[in-house]
């Protein structure tokens, strides 16, 4: 077997793992959307949905995953073929994550249903959720265009969605110490943001593979982390 037949053969495997992962990054985009709508429409059909989508992109990790080690045994690749590899199997593994995590933000369109809404809390999540939606588009285009440039792009957009979080965060702990009875949906809506937040983490990790893809090496700075709920305090007024 010629050298250019073994090279063309790898590349066509390559070829059809990538676009495994572009069809499971398709899915994510389209769950996560539709997690956040079911959320603020009360669309319990459509958070079925949601949670339906999650076992396919379950699938194709795992297919991923198979295929790629199947790779690195009989074509034994280096240099950039061998970071291809691995970075293909780390973002597969990080939009599984961000699909877990749609998959959580439909299932609590059942609860928040049952309650009024909460002041313009749905406007910020479904802000967050656009934001983070397009983060996980362009780093998508970054892969397949080997563009470093633009998966920093996303990596640095991501400090802006730390600050929604906060921002959220603050508001929710607002309304519940006022009254009672928002404690219930209010922490829904509380897990939900941070599910929207952590989708966000998840594709900066992609943007850091694409760096170490394009570049051979991870971006010497550490990425600007806004999130400081974990230190958060909301202070009482004495009567």
């Amino acid at each position: 077997m010629s050298n250019t037949h073994i090279v063309h053969a790898f590349d066509k495997d390559l070829e059809k793992v990538t676009d495994l992962l572009l069809e499971m990054g398709g899915l994510v985009e389209t769950q996560l959307s539709e997690a956040i709508k079911s959320v603020v429409s009360r669309d319990l059909a459509l958070g079925k949905k949601v949670r339906k989508t999650d076992r396919r992109i379950n699938e194709l990790e795992q297919q991923i995953n198979e295929k790629s080690v199947r790779l690195l045994a009989l074509r034994q690749p280096m240099a950039e073929d061998l970071r291809i590899i691995v970075a293909v199997m780390k973002a597969a593994s990080n939009l599984e994550r961000i699909g877990d995590y749609a998959k959580n933000i439909a299932k609590r369109a059942s609860v928040l249903s049952k309650f009024p809404p909460v002041a313009s809390a749905a406007n910020t999540l479904v802000r967050m959720n656009k934001m983070v939606h397009q983060m996980i588009v362009d780093v998508l285009n970054a892969f397949v265009n080997r563009d470093s440039m633009a998966a920093e792009d996303v990596r640095q957009r991501d400090e802006e969605v730390d600050l929604m979080h906060n921002s959220l965060f603050r508001e929710l702990l607002t309304y519940m110490m006022e009254d009672p009875r928002n404690i219930s949906p209010c922490m829904h809506l509380l897990f939900i943001a941070k599910n929207i937040e952590r989708c966000g983490d998840h594709t900066v990790q992609i943007a850091e593979q694409i760096h170490y893809l394009v570049e051979g090496n991870f971006p010497a700075d550490r990425r600007p982390k806004g999130d400081k709920t974990s230190t958060m305090m909301v202070e009482f007024e004495d009567e």
